[in-house]
């Protein structure tokens, strides 16, 4: 397939909005740039991201032939302090005044019922855009997004922990060591509308897609605890709880052992998601089958659903697209 830029080598990238809770847009330039500063970094508000690239090796940060050339945040006093932060040259007023000057679009906030039309314009301008965890949470939302990817329109979204290498390990273990797997827990902090889609695109790589059948909700927008069924016959279940002191922990139990693997390497899994992206941008294969980015939403739409009816098992094939 073509490179979806002009210069595969020379990619210029806008990264476009932030909101609370979330500071990727610090990170994720400053590992696309290959260099930040460091006393603009240290006030950035999120005390773990200093933190994990100030442990890398210096050549361990860059994207070869990758620049962050152009920022947006929602606040301006964001977008002028994530420039400094790490380096980008170019503050615009308006994210519509990138088009034009960048090869490609990153939206790294995760809000999903915003990315629609945070997408919308670049999308509609034959820009590839990346989006980050999750597409989206609403139905409708999705519709479309299915509808632009069918029209060829370059558009992806995933979340980190595909990426993981703890979680990439963890598959091998399965496939050898285990047996059939049967049941699968994985605990994760914050929201479900926000968080749920690290936990699902965790395990998810773990069975066959295609196969989930349906989503049990029976906890409550504090605590989400989420009884997923798949056709192979493994349960999975996720424990998505709000101020939960362990972040993306998974345990599998199989027919003939057990195995599990806990989340640690952010910076590991941030900069192999970016790479994938980079990766689609030079040769257009997309990094994830866009049908499985659909069943992830489904099973994160599925789970919202489920709660609002008191814990009703909700069958992903009544969410009709």
């Amino acid at each position: 397939m073509p490179a979806l830029v002009r210069d595969p080598n020379n990619i210029r990238l806008a990264m476009l909005g932030m909101v609370k809770g979330n500071g990727h847009p610090f990170s994720w330039s400053a590992i696309v740039n290959g260099e930040y500063d460091a006393d603009a970094m240290a006030a950035c508000g999120y005390p773990v991201i200093p933190q994990y690239l100030s442990a890398e090796p210096k050549e361990a940060l860059g994207i070869a032939g990758v620049k962050v050339t152009h920022v947006w945040c929602d606040d301006p006093a964001d977008s002028k302090h994530v420039a400094v932060a790490a380096k980008i040259p170019h503050v615009v007023a308006s994210p519509l005044d990138v088009i034009g000057h960048v090869d490609a679009v990153v939206i790294p906030t995760d809000i999903g019922s915003e990315h629609l039309e945070r997408a919308r314009p670049f999308i509609e301008a034959g820009l590839a855009v990346f989006i980050d965890k999750p597409l989206t949470d609403r139905p409708d939302h999705l519709r479309k997004f299915i509808a632009w990817q069918a029209a060829g329109k370059p558009l992806c979204s995933t979340s980190c922990m595909r990426y993981a290498c703890e979680f990439v390990e963890l598959r091998k273990q399965i496939a050898s060591e285990i047996g059939q797997p049967r049941l699968i827990v994985i605990t994760m902090a914050k929201s479900w509308e926000r968080y749920g889609i690290h936990a699902l695109e965790a395990v998810y790589p773990l069975l066959p897609p295609g196969g989930w059948r349906s989503v049990a909700n029976t906890g409550d927008v504090r605590a989400n605890v989420v009884h997923i069924r798949h056709a192979v016959g493994v349960e999975v279940v996720i424990a998505c709880i709000d101020d939960l002191n362990a972040f993306a922990h998974v345990h599998v139990w199989g027919t003939a052992g057990t195995a599990s693997a806990r989340f640690a390497d952010t910076f590991f899994a941030f900069k192999q998601q970016l790479l994938a992206f980079v990766q689609y941008l030079r040769t257009g294969e997309p990094p994830v089958p866009f049908n499985q980015t659909v069943e992830l939403m489904q099973l994160l739409m599925a789970g919202a659903a489920s709660r609002s009816e008191h814990g009703r098992p909700i069958a992903i094939k009544e969410l009709s697209l």
